[in-house]
């Protein structure tokens, strides 16, 4: 009996334990995920209710489907990549369809703003064009995700990854976020790890893991290269990775078999970039360009503060298409605007202002500058917190605080 039915038989009980114990870890950071998303400017001002979605088939109902029917169907999406089918792609399936069925109005529409610029790059760099649904179990395709061992962006890039694929990191900018360049980087890491491998599914395991975990399951398996060979040999989360990829890809293909018919959300489709000769301050384009600096965020979100130092010549700022004439023809005034600006204030002591999310603010840290006559109790009630829980968080002895001290609040 080979290795490989040997573990396709242990299905059974090993979904039980180690399958129960990964899908929670990755339902947990996909929410996180998408709860931090719910507070980019387009979704916010969009009304989004739980429940608004013609459902004929309860997530229930998943258990009467036969396997045959799963596996059917995952057959007859045209990927390069083998969409493989077991009990652990089954139990992802199940898991996604519950978490993902009052969201599939946000993912849907995101997917229409960000799959043609995802198929584009992938194509050109030699990935195929089904590793867009990776975005998905990475980031809920949120630019602004950020993981609690600090990966960031839409693709989940480490700081050291990042910087190995050209993505800058510095105190004003943190290319990881960016759209456009980060989905550049992961096509080049995965075409990397392609070629290294030989195989796109031990690629994508490595894109979670690293490398040196893949080999050394492969070392631990015996010499096996198989994925689901190698399964028990590498980390938790990578042994919950591949089947969560396939599930994504199984609900964003199959989710109107399911009876899920989300509601259209009109996110900005039509976006267009400008590069900036000189430094450029988001309240400035909001009063002489129209667009709001909570808007600016939103599609820029690779800036960490309202601010773009453009006079480096290699920044660009991306803007709803209708309003590029506009900044355009107020363009000097941006710019004279901003040199007067700073040089009463320092790049330094410019941020953004954080308001208070309605939600559990999706696992982000969040930081809050006092202003003259705030307490913390006050600070508190404005986010949603408590007193002791911000004394803890930032080591505070007694509840004193002065004006333009930084204080973490989440």
């Amino acid at each position: 009996m080979s290795f490989a039915f040997m573990c396709i038989l242990s299905w059974g009980v090993f979904a039980q334990n180690a399958d129960e114990a990964e899908t929670a870890v990755m339902t947990a950071r996909f929410n996180a995920s998408y709860d931090s998303l719910m507070h980019s400017f387009y979704l916010k001002n969009h009304s989004i209710r739980t429940g608004n979605h013609d459902a004929t088939v309860s997530v229930a109902d998943f258990d009467q489907i036969p396997d045959s029917v799963i596996e059917g169907r995952l057959k007859k999406l045209h990927t390069v990549i083998r969409m493989s089918y077991n009990e652990a792609v089954r139990s992802y399936i199940k898991t996604y369809l519950k978490i993902m069925s009052n969201r599939l109005d946000v993912m849907t529409s995101l997917c229409e703003m960000y799959h043609p610029m995802f198929e584009e790059t992938l194509t050109a760099y030699g990935v195929p064009e089904e590793l867009k649904y990776l975005a998905i179990v990475e980031s809920a395709m949120n630019p602004q995700a950020t993981s609690r061992v600090g990966a960031a962006g839409l693709w989940q890039f480490m700081y050291h990854t990042g910087k190995v694929y050209d993505l800058e990191v510095n105190s004003l900018v943190d290319e990881r976020r960016d759209p456009y360049a980060s989905t550049v980087a992961a096509a080049r890491y995965l075409r990397d790890l392609h070629r290294i491998f030989g195989d796109w599914i031990l690629a994508i395991a490595a894109y979670n893991c690293g490398p040196g975990n893949i080999n050394k399951a492969i070392a631990r398996s015996g010499g096996k290269t198989g994925y689901w060979e190698i399964y028990p040999y590498l980390p938790r989360e990578t042994r919950g990775y591949i089947p969560a990829f396939i599930a994504a890809t199984y609900v964003m293909n199959y989710y109107p078999e399911h009876g899920i018919k989300p509601h259209r959300i009109e996110l900005p489709s039509r976006n267009d970039t400008v590069m900036l000769s000189s430094d450029a301050m988001y309240c400035f384009v909001e009063q002489y360009a129209g667009v709001s600096a909570e808007e600016l965020r939103t599609l820029n979100p690779q800036y960490k503060t309202d601010f773009v130092p453009g006079s480096t010549g290699k920044y660009h700022l991306t803007l709803p298409a209708d309003k590029v004439h506009g900044f355009i023809t107020a363009e000097d005034s941006i710019y004279v605007h901003t040199q007067d600006s700073l040089q009463k204030k320092p790049v330094a002591a410019i941020e953004k202002e954080v308001k208070p999310s309605a939600g559990k603010g999706g696992g982000s840290t969040v930081y809050h500058k006092v202003k003259q006559g705030e307490t913390l109790t006050k600070i508190a009630a404005k986010y949603g917190t408590t007193v002791a829980q911000i004394k803890k968080r930032n080591g505070l002895k007694g509840d004193r605080i002065r004006a333009g001290q930084r204080i973490r609040v989440r």
